[in-house]
């Protein structure tokens, strides 16, 4: 769209009120018939941005983003008449902004370590030169989304510059070359006159991008994270949500999927978080090296801080402004994967703001359409087709998946942010503190966690890496819950009550916990596991079950069984690295040979 698409030009952008209250964040003004909601108002002589959230004949409730302390009644507000947009275009990656896309590196060059009020800072450096090479001629006719040409924004990203969306016409001249993101790289003839098309676009945060079409998710989004990958993948455009108490590993996971989650373009968003946890990620980030290309991380990567002690209105907005910057690269067509750590923090926001406007509060005190806004952030997630022509005229499919952490008060997961969030979702990934506290990460319970996810993408796994990977997972997700089962019946009468076939059971359970789904993130090998390593693993974990179960049943003893040295090689497969798969076909012949040399059946090819 133009600069000045969603500008009211006609009506008073200048429309002045006046304060009438303040309470905290929140600031009442009247005078203001001229607004509308959502509009972005500067308050006081300090000119803080806020937005107004609801109006009452000519009195408007704003909700400020900055500290308010010194702004008092009979100050003046001024409504800019526009909605609270972002700028898009070619500057975005390796950035790192607040809540309302104010750049922090040049905060800090204005006002020093910590942010003063009313320091304006726009979002993509205007004076920062770009090489342009066009993808269109004079004469072309293009459409909203088509790609007028693109700038190699970093090493590793390609940025496509479209056609806003509500344009469409004939290519009358097309630039090439150097050039600003305020520079004109192309006009069209429309209906409506000539357009002058520049690199940089605004978009209003509240409202979806558009797209042709919403598709319905094929592919998983390959993490290298066992647990997630074999039992509860999340689709490329699809929604995951990871509740979990203090401590449980929310934000190790959430580093670990935007390090190794398969997808073009990173945007993380810390929302409230403690400030040593988000500066932890600002300062890794930078130096990660990118497993993909070899390049740093942040070649790919688009950070949004908003740390606990910053203003709280600005945790709703840092959402918001997050997925609008997402949405935009999947018009691209590139897959996007998008973190928000943690989404309690922006529901606990709404429910301060909401209490400050005297709403009817809803259970717990947050407000009743929490369900709602949480319903209107992960609907925005999806596989589409893109506005726009793709490669040889066919469509362009981008894809954006959302992954948000919840941190349930005491880790109670009845609580309202995390059962709002459950009933929109599709995977879960429940975390347990009793797992982090045995030191098994990624802490997530197999037992209550789930991904409905998992018919849709038998189909993919079957044809990229087994025909017996859907088998192969629920036999090992049905061995995990019958350990459950069998745990009780031990701690009620001992093991010695069990039977041979269920020792064996509780055995090769250990085997999947232990051998398999316990995962070192700081291990070179460990911490990335392809999906046809993980099969190769899980599948020398049954088969060593299925001998020995066979060598049982014909006699054989336990015990003997278990001490075989092929249970070190298995124990130490996650460390084998992804270059040597024929150590696989190794292991699977020792469980043959050495189970077979204990006696029974257990050599014979079982099912």
């Amino acid at each position: 769209m133009e600069q000045t698409s969603y500008s009211r030009k006609g009506q008073a952008n200048m429309n002045e009120g006046r304060i009438v209250k303040v309470s905290g964040p929140l600031v009442v003004a009247e005078g203001m018939s001229e607004a509308k909601m959502y509009d972005v108002v500067r308050v006081g002589e300090a000119r803080l941005v806020g937005e107004i959230i609801e109006m009452r004949g000519d009195r408007a409730s704003i909700q400020v983003y900055e500290e308010t302390a010194g702004i008092g009644p009979g100050d003046p507000v001024i409504s800019t008449g526009e909605p609270l947009s972002v700028e898009l275009g070619p500057g975005l990656i390796e950035s790192i902004y607040d809540g309302i896309q104010r750049p922090l590196s040049v905060l800090k060059e204005k006002s020093g370590d910590r942010i003063q009020r009313g320091v304006e800072a726009p979002g993509i450096d205007r004076e920062r030169i770009w090489h342009f090479a066009p993808r269109v001629k004079k004469g072309d006719k293009v459409g909203p989304g088509d790609i007028l040409g693109v700038v190699q924004e970093t090493s590793v990203v390609e940025h496509r510059i479209m056609v806003p969306p509500g344009i469409e016409g004939i290519v009358e001249e097309v630039f090439s070359g150097d050039a600003r993101v305020t520079d004109t790289v192309a006009k069209i003839k429309t209906t409506a006159g000539l357009k002058e098309i520049s690199m940089l676009q605004r978009w209003p945060v509240r409202r979806g991008r558009p797209y042709r079409e919403k598709l319905a998710p094929v592919e998983p989004l390959i993490t290298g994270q066992r647990v997630i990958d074999t039992f509860f993948p999340v689709a490329k455009g699809g929604t995951a949500c990871v509740p979990g108490p203090f401590g449980s590993g929310k934000t190790i996971i959430q580093h670990q999927l935007a390090r190794w989650a398969d997808a073009d373009i990173i945007v993380y968003i810390g929302c409230g978080e403690r400030g040593n946890e988000m500066t932890e990620v600002l300062m890794d980030f930078p130096e990660l090296t990118d497993p993909r290309t070899g390049e740093p991380l942040m070649k790919r990567t688009v950070l949004v801080a908003n740390t606990s002690d910053m203003p709280v209105a600005a945790r709703e907005a840092s959402v918001y402004t997050g997925i609008t910057i997402a949405e935009y690269f999947r018009d691209m067509g590139y897959s996007v994967a998008l973190m928000a750590d943690s989404t309690s923090r922006w529901a606990e926001a709404l429910r301060e703001i909401s209490g400050r406007l005297e709403e009817m509060p809803g259970e717990e005190g947050y407000p009743a359409y929490l369900g709602s806004r949480a319903a209107e952030f992960y609907e925005r997630a999806g596989r589409v087709k893109c506005l726009g022509r793709g490669e040889g005229d066919g469509d362009r499919i981008g894809t954006l998946t959302v992954v948000g952490a919840v941190s349930p008060p005491g880790g109670d997961l009845s609580e309202p942010v995390t059962q709002a969030t459950l009933r929109i979702v599709k995977v879960f990934w429940g975390l347990d503190d009793a797992l982090a506290a045995r030191r098994h990460f990624p802490a997530i319970n197999w037992l209550t966690s789930y991904s409905l996810y998992l018919d849709r993408l038998e189909e993919y796994a079957r044809a990229h890496v087994s025909e017996e990977w859907g088998e192969l997972r629920a036999e090992a997700m049905k061995i995990l819950q019958e350990e459950a089962e069998l745990e009780e019946i031990v701690r009620l009468v001992g093991i010695d009550a069990l039977s041979t076939r269920d020792r064996l059971t509780l055995e090769t359970a250990k085997s999947i916990r232990e051998d398999f789904l316990h995962q070192n993130a700081y291990h070179e090998v460990d911490t990335y596991t392809s999906q046809m390593k993980q099969y190769r693993m899980l599948k020398a974990i049954m088969e060593f079950h299925h001998r020995a179960l066979a060598a049982i049943e014909a006699g054989a003893p336990l015990a003997p069984i278990l001490e075989l040295p092929v249970r070190e090689s298995i124990a130490r497969m996650k460390y084998v690295p992804e270059s040597e798969p024929e150590r696989f076909t190794q292991i699977m012949q020792e469980i043959a040979s050495q189970v077979a040399s204990v006696g029974g059946a257990g050599g014979e090819e079982v099912a």
